[in-house]
């Protein structure tokens, strides 16, 4: 840990709850203080180094609730190793990940949760957190959720999809809801009838339609709403919260909302990829549109305004990446003659800051909801705030200084995700992350890495701090 001090001087502070010009003063990692700039206090601050934010935003680092380093899937491995993944995290503005553990079918909680912790240690430049994923709901493994609470991974995450490798059936669901009720767990819910989707996918393939395209016709916009509606009745028969992941269609939206206006304790998130990207990539020619195979899927355009409604009416709350990648060549190839074949996932973790930051522009966010749902609602989500997620004394010093007038050009030959492919290749956005502080150590500095691996640490988290 740093203990020298750090003044990061003249730039625009944004939070979730408010925008002023301030100076930032840093002490052994942690926020120490904020002045108006220009007045007395802040004139009298004195540092071992001095960052000029004149004419930058000053802003919390990113919390992505959502990721996936490492993960098997469909015979390959995700492509972003933990090293690789927290550095283009990094460079992207992102200070702490959430990641998923994941249990194994007939093994303990437990043993998936130190197999990632293994994966993880001494190799993260930035910090990270866990959440649980649960293959085998089962007698022991409910026990099992009650001790990880207490050890600091509070959200467990359950599958209506894949049948055969996460799935977990209504009752399933309905038991581990009842425990998370009891605990104080968060269960966060893939919403999509995977069992409905497997019969279409059967069905299209036999018809001959193997193209990628094909992934998002069978996975129906319906079928994510009806799942979406089924989890949140689970939870209210169990009397738990529910965080529903990736959502991506209107109709599930509405489900959300539905939900919220009667009181619930629901909760949703979206992902850059729903709200930039559409069922025209998927299509596109020569299996290229594998690149862009996630589920949920892409959705046709005209779905992105309702997530984006979503967003500023506060009915959805977060927006993660899920951040999988695969690259194209010997992975997503894997699927050729065979959509269902494809691994799913797509990278991002190094680009949700800035295209929110470009959605600013466009007028779909304002700047503080921007903060809101990329660092400040996460943390609350999860577990992590104030420490993580927002600029005040006492926080972690994980700080941005952010050129909002900076333009670049989104492109696999620039980015730093391990990854053959960028999702957003050629697009132009306004706005750049410059230098990154995590914990008060610069591992950004004005566009070059200073980071090292082993900076990140694991963090504990306590219970969602939505819930009474």
């Amino acid at each position: 840990m740093s203990s020298t001090r750090t003044l990061i001087r003249g730039g625009l502070v944004i939070t979730a709850a408010d925008e002023t010009h301030a100076d930032v003063l840093i002490e052994d990692g942690r926020i120490a203080a904020l002045a108006a700039h220009g007045t007395a206090a802040a004139d009298a601050w004195t540092a071992d180094r001095t960052i000029d934010a004149t004419g930058k935003y000053v802003i919390p680092g990113g919390v992505d609730a959502h990721t996936h380093m490492e993960l098997p899937f469909g015979g390959t491995f995700a492509s972003d190793t933990f090293e690789t993944g927290t550095r283009a995290a990094a460079w992207g503005g992102t200070t702490t990940i959430v990641d998923f553990a994941v249990q194994t079918v007939g093994k303990a909680l437990r043993e998936g949760l130190d197999a990632w912790y293994a994966k993880a240690d001494g190799v993260c430049a930035i910090d990270y957190a866990f959440h649980m994923i649960l293959s085998d709901v089962n007698e022991s493994t409910l026990k099992e959720m009650d001790l990880l609470v207490e050890e600091g991974i509070t959200s467990f995450k359950l599958f209506m999809a894949y049948p055969g490798v996460f799935y977990s059936d209504d009752g399933q669901i309905l038991r581990a809801m009842q425990r998370s009720s009891a605990n104080g767990g968060l269960i966060m819910m893939h919403a999509e009838n995977g069992i409905a989707i497997d019969v279409l996918v059967e069905q299209a393939l036999a018809r001959g339609e193997t193209d990628p395209r094909y992934h998002g016709e069978v996975r129906k916009v319906l079928l994510e709403a009806e799942a979406a509606h089924r989890a949140i009745q689970l939870a209210r028969v169990a009397g738990a919260p529910l965080y529903v992941v990736h959502v991506s269609a209107e109709e599930a939206v509405a489900e959300l909302a539905a939900a919220r206006d009667k009181g619930l304790n629901v909760f949703g998130e979206t992902c850059p990829q729903y709200l930039f990207l559409s069922t025209d990539d998927l299509a596109e020619p020569d299996f290229e549109g594998a690149k862009y195979v996630c589920s949920t899927p892409l959705r046709p355009r005209e779905h992105q305004a309702a997530l984006w409604r979503g967003l500023r009416t506060n009915d959805l709350q977060v927006v993660s990446t899920d951040h999988c990648p695969f690259c194209f060549s010997g992975q997503k190839e894997l699927g050729r003659g065979d959509f269902s074949k494809i691994p799913n996932g797509l990278p991002g973790v190094e680009n949700r800051m800035d295209l929110l930051h470009q959605a600013v522009l466009d007028g779909h966010l304002t700047r503080r909801r921007w903060i809101e749902t990329a660092c400040a609602t996460p943390a609350r989500m999860f577990g992590l705030y104030p420490k993580k997620g927002t600029i005040a004394p006492g926080a972690d010093a994980d700080v941005v200084i952010y050129d909002p007038h900076a333009e670049q050009t989104l492109s696999a030959a620039t980015h730093h995700m391990n990854v053959d492919y960028s999702a957003y290749e050629g697009k132009r956005v306004t706005g750049q992350v410059e230098t990154v502080l995590s914990r008060g150590e610069v591992v950004i500095d004005r566009r070059e890495f200073t980071g090292r691996a082993g900076h990140g640490v694991y963090t504990p988290r306590s219970t969602c701090q939505y819930l009474s």
